[in-house]
Formats: structure tokens, sequence, C-alpha cells
């Protein structure tokens, strides 16, 4: 059959989400790039998804327009985003069928959703299986061809109340639309929220933070909400952008921060956002204050996450923290040590276990590495960074131990990893940090910390 014209509208969340229920962080446009969108069109079918809407007007006319009139709707519902359960039961009162739910598959469903068929598939968090990708673009293509041909209730309003009788569809969307255009304002030029992110992350890409950060600030506006996503992004160009200068720059991040509810939320990404602010207040000798909160944040986003970021930073905390105002006796001291020493213990865990998957994760993926495409280059630089920085975390955690030898072993290794000069400096700046303090207390341990230099 031929689909020409006609439009699907996907709902979902975009950029990087967290299931506040598991903790896991969704990169969620790589499932709309890779696994909706290409197959989407191969039906012949229109794709947008909210984000790539040019907007003129009001966005909540706009989205309701495409709830009412998209020929299919595809829900999404990784992360269990507030905003895309709620738009899909939008859709199941307005449309008898014509709507498909899927996830990834390690989402938490509500009662409410387990009477609803919901295709899954495997996010792997900050990226995709080349195999899962081909596997679910074959599953998620049939499914579309079965929805399309046959004209079968998907809508559990109309499934369970059976007498219930559909509004005369056409009609009702001919005088919605008629009367959005009466009372919308006339449409100005915009662009599309997915283009003003995408230039904004480009920015980030090239240093230009204060260019990026006035870009999400307009993406802010834009969607009309507190995106957490967009908010994150925006703290963070906000104090990479310094301006006027760090201090000031880094209160401003924070305000963003805690307009997100950060003295509450179970958010990760949040609440290790608001660590790395206050480490950095604590290192421009704004007060030892923000050295306390920072480790606070580290630990609540380490222990939700057991990651190695989240650690790193922890343990370098509480070296600071040893040596700081905040304590006057060695006992106190020691007692930080001992719990920086044993977060570097448990990092080695994680490079060990993080390195074997980022391995075959690489493995299973040459097919599309090697084929030559933009996409291929992409994983490649992607799974690069991502061994680099399990080599350097490594590298660290022996430094921190004391074990030189395994710390150059480590650097080594590192080097032969192609990477980018930032990430080089970065890690170079956090290991001149960590060397400093552990010169001022590391005599305290058994046996002794001493600097190789």
């Amino acid at each position: 059959m031929t689909n020409s014209n006609k439009r699907c509208f996907v709902v979902m969340g975009f950029g990087t989400k967290t299931d506040y229920i598991n903790g896991r962080k969704l990169d969620l446009n790589k499932s709309y790039r890779l696994l909706i969108k290409p197959v989407v069109e191969s039906k012949g079918l229109e794709c947008v998804r909210a984000d790539e809407i040019t907007h003129s007007g009001s966005i909540d006319v706009q989205m309701y327009r495409e709830l009412l009139q998209a020929d299919l709707v595809i829900a999404d519902l990784s992360t269990l985003n507030a905003n895309a359960v709620y738009e899909l039961g939008v859709r199941h009162a307005l449309r008898p069928y014509t709507t498909l739910v899927i996830s990834e598959d390690k989402l938490m469903y509500p009662f409410d959703l387990n009477h609803i068929l919901i295709h899954g598939y495997q996010h792997l968090g900050d990226a995709i299986d080349y195999e899962e990708v081909e596997r679910f673009r074959e599953v998620l293509g049939n499914v579309i061809q079965q929805v399309l041909d046959k004209k079968e209730p998907d809508s559990p309003v109309y499934t369970y109340l059976n007498s219930l009788i559909p509004p005369k569809l056409q009609a009702e969307i001919e005088k919605a639309v008629e009367k959005s255009d009466r009372t919308s304002p006339p449409p100005e030029v915009g662009k599309a929220l997915s283009l003003i992110i995408q230039e904004a992350e480009d920015a980030i890409d090239t240093k230009e933070f204060s260019k990026a950060k006035h870009l999400f600030q307009s993406a802010l506006l834009l969607s009309g909400q507190k995106d957490v996503y967009i908010i994150h992004r925006l703290a963070f160009t906000t104090y990479k952008a310094a301006e006027p200068n760090l201090v000031a720059s880094l209160y401003e991040s924070l305000k963003l921060l805690e307009s997100i509810n950060l003295a509450h939320t179970n958010d990760p990404e949040t609440v290790s956002s608001a660590g790395a602010v206050k480490k950095k207040l604590y290192e421009c000798g704004e007060g030892a204050n923000h050295l306390e909160d920072s480790i606070l944040y580290y630990q609540r986003s380490y222990y939700l996450l057991n990651n190695r970021y989240n650690g790193i930073n922890l343990a370098l905390t509480l070296v600071y923290h040893a040596t700081s105002s905040l304590v006057d006796k060695d006992q106190e001291r020691i007692a930080d040590l001992v719990f920086a020493r044993r977060t570097w213990q448990r990092i080695l865990v994680l490079c060990e276990r993080d390195w074997e998957l980022i391995s075959e994760k690489e493995e299973n993926d040459q097919e599309l590495i090697n084929n030559g495409t933009k996409e291929g280059q992409e994983l490649q630089e992607y799974y690069n960074a991502q061994k680099y920085w399990i080599l350097v975390n490594r590298a660290e955690a022996y430094f921190g131990l004391g074990d030189f030898d395994s710390y150059d072993q480590s650097i080594q290794e590192s080097l032969t990893i192609k990477f980018h000069p930032w990430q080089l400096e970065s890690f170079t700046e956090q290991i001149g940090k960590l060397d400093a303090e552990l010169k001022k207390v590391g005599h305290l341990l058994e046996p002794k910390w001493e600097s190789p230099v």
C-alpha cells in the first residue's frame, strides 16, 4: 500500500533522560535517530517528533493537533517520561487505532500500562548495539505495517468501553484546525527545538560555551517548560562560559539546578552536576560549606549509579575534606583518606567491568564501524572516548592508592587511544589537584603515600 502524505507523530522525551526508578540514564535521541525515524520513513510516512516542529504560536496547540491528526502515533515510554505518558493517554482518547507503544526493555511499567502491548528494545544507556538496531528495526517495521493495514482498536479506551462511539474524526479535525487558526497569532518564522539544541551541542564540541549557553536559553524558552535535560545542559554551559566571571557563573548554574528540585530529587544527573558546581566553588575559595555539599551530592549520585565518574570525584572531595578547615584532628583526616582509598579500590573494579562491556560492544559493532559511514565514524569516536576515560580513571585510582607502576602503565595504555586534547588537559588538571592535596596528608597513611613527582 502507499502511505504518500501520511504522517507519524512520535511521542517521547528527547536528549538524555533519567529513569527515576532504577537510576539509569538513556540517550533517547539515539532511540529516535537509530530505531524509529529510519523505519517510519522507510514505510513512506513523514516522521516528526515534537522538538522537530518549527514553532509558531502555542506549542500546546501544535502538540494536540499532531495527536489528533497524525495517521500514526508511536509512543516511546522509556524512562516513564511524564509528558509522553500523558500524550499517549490523549491519543488513546482521541483515536481508537493507529497507535503503537514501545520502550526500552528494562522499564518497570505502572499497573495501568500492563494491559497495553509494548514492544521492547535493548538500550545500553549511552548507546544501542548495532545488532539490536537491526533486530528492532525489523520488528518495528512489521508492527507499523500491521497497524496501518488493520483497523483494529489498540486504544484501551475503545477496547474496554466497546460501546463507545469515536467522534466523527475528520469533521472534528477540520473544526479544531479552523478554530486554532482563528485564535492563534500569525505564524512567525522560527527554528525547530531540535535544531536549536543540535546547534548548542555543536557549539559545545567546538568549545564555544557562550554561544551554546544562549542557544540553550532559547531552547528552554521555546520548550515552554522546565525540561530537565535542557536545564542540565544550560547549567553546564553557564559555568563553562564563565560570564561575567567563573564564580558568578557557578552561582548562576547552581540556581538553575535548584529550579529542578535539587534539594529532594533522586535524579543522579542533577545531583552530580550540583556536586561539580559545588566542588568548583570550593576550589574558587567560596567556603568550606560548598565542599560539604559537594561530598553529599557526589555520594548520592555515586550510590545511585555505581559509576566511575562520580566515584573519582567523590574520592577527590574526600581528600579535599581531609586537608580543609573542616577537620582539626588527624583521626578525622585518616577517616577521610580511608574512605577515599575504598572508593578508588571500587573504581578499579568498575574499570574492569566497563572495559569488558565496552570491548564486547565495540567488537559486535565492527560491521557498522567499518562501513565507511558517518554513523560508523561517530560510533568509533564514542568507543575511543569511553576507553580513554576508563584508562585514565584507572590511572587516577592507582595514583591515589600509591601504586605508581600501575599508574604509569595505565597512562601508557591511554596514549594508544585516540583522544581529544581537552580530555588529556582535564585528566592532567585532576591529577595535579590530587597530588597537591595528598602531599599534605599522605604521611598519615600506612604505608605512607609519597608523591612520585
